[in-house]
């Protein structure tokens, strides 16, 4: 078994790279992600005693290193870019957002004899990861301190419900709404979508990346951090992860900031990094036992946004593409939104879905922590 904690940090991260190329390469890894595959690499790696199940290596990503790769990528976040969106599809988020609050809370409520002590986790991490995305998912994980075990069921169990969630919304307007198609739309988002593409909203891998860019970005990650640790201690009724998020969202309004590229690839990287390090900490056994009950519970929070996005947003006469697009910018994030109105010709719902997918990640943090605080007082 390997215990030298930087031979274990070049697994991890040889980890982080065999899933990347097999995500590029596999249909079926396409589908499951970079980041789920990373944790069951890692959680195969530990299960057959290559890896350790504890080492100095997870403290750090597990600590200090997810939360500079959520500094980085909220640093990518310009609420300016918000307004973009128009009234109609931030309400239409907005709606969402409130229907995974109450499907979060609901299924806390039905589930928590069957989940357990880490239910009210479980509840603020599920509204975080349907408010804006999986960034968001493992912040709270990392504030709520969840286990490991009950981390890997849930990052699953978020894969498989996320992917069900989009082929729904693909096929909710056509059944119920039978939109107006064209081949003349198709060529239209072809060329408007074109600039705004999954890497450029995500990894900013079309923006040239240079060295003093990185200093900078390191320099502001690393201090805002420290400055987040420090007030959380002078002020420990707000907690760091809210600190940190707003530190990061202020700092990433300065215009010089705004021109820094690589803040959300530096990010991701070192999310999946510390997704690889909780599949090294997962107990496969643990695991599956908690398995179930925390499927069924992400099933029921997506559901009860379902119901209360389509079935609020019609009232309010919104249309079919604007309620999609919201509602994947919610459960998935910018690059679903993106997905969706791409897939769908949704052409006019393109830029505004991105722009709520990134107030996702503005905001989910709260509205996770919020939720997990009140299901803790309840339960």
């Amino acid at each position: 078994m390997i215990t030298n904690p930087l031979t274990i940090f070049f697994v991890l991260a040889a980890v982080v790279l065999v899933s990347l190329l097999l995500e590029r390469r596999i249909a079926i890894v396409r589908s499951l992600g970079a980041a789920l595959t990373a944790i069951l690499l890692g959680m195969v790696l530990s299960n057959a005693g290559l890896l350790p199940g504890n080492s100095p290596t997870y403290d750090f990503l597990m600590g200090t290193g997810v939360n500079l790769g959520i500094a980085l990528i909220l640093l990518s976040v310009d609420l300016r870019s918000i307004v973009q969106a128009g009234p109609k599809m931030l309400a239409a988020f907005g709606i969402g957002a409130a229907g995974t609050a109450i499907g979060a809370i609901t299924g806390a409520l039905l589930l928590s004899g069957l989940v357990g002590a880490e239910t009210w986790k479980l509840a603020g991490q599920f509204t975080g990861t349907y408010t804006g995305g999986g960034a968001n998912f493992a912040a709270l994980g990392r504030a709520f301190e969840t286990s490991p075990e009950m981390f890997s069921a849930a990052t699953a169990a978020d894969v498989i419900v996320t992917a069900l969630w989009m082929a729904a919304c693909l096929a909710v307007p056509v059944l119920l709404g039978r939109p107006r198609q064209s081949k003349e739309v198709a060529r239209d988002v072809t060329s408007e979508a074109r600039p705004v593409t999954l890497e450029h909203t995500l990894n900013d891998s079309v923006r040239p990346v240079s060295i003093v860019d990185t200093a900078t970005l390191v320099t502001i990650a690393v201090g805002a951090v420290w400055g987040a640790a420090v007030l959380a201690r002078l002020m420990p009724f707000f907690p760091e992860v809210l600190w940190l998020t707003t530190i990061v969202l202020v700092l990433a309004q300065v215009p010089a900031i705004k021109t820094l590229a690589g803040s959300a690839l530096f990010g991701n990287y070192l999310i999946l990094l510390f997704l690889a390090s909780n599949g090294a900490r997962s107990v496969v056994a643990t695991m599956i036992e908690v398995g179930p009950p925390v499927f069924y519970y992400a099933v029921i929070t997506v559901a009860v946004h379902g119901v209360v996005i389509y079935g609020l947003g019609r009232l309010a006469r919104f249309d079919w593409a604007t309620l999609s697009v919201a509602s994947q910018a919610n459960v998935g994030g910018a690059a679903s939104a993106i997905a969706i109105a791409g897939a769908r010709g949704y052409t006019k719902q393109l830029l505004p879905g991105v722009a709520v997918g990134l107030l996702g990640y503005a905001v989910g943090n709260y509205f996770g922590f919020m939720v997990g605080a009140l299901m803790r007082g309840i339960l």
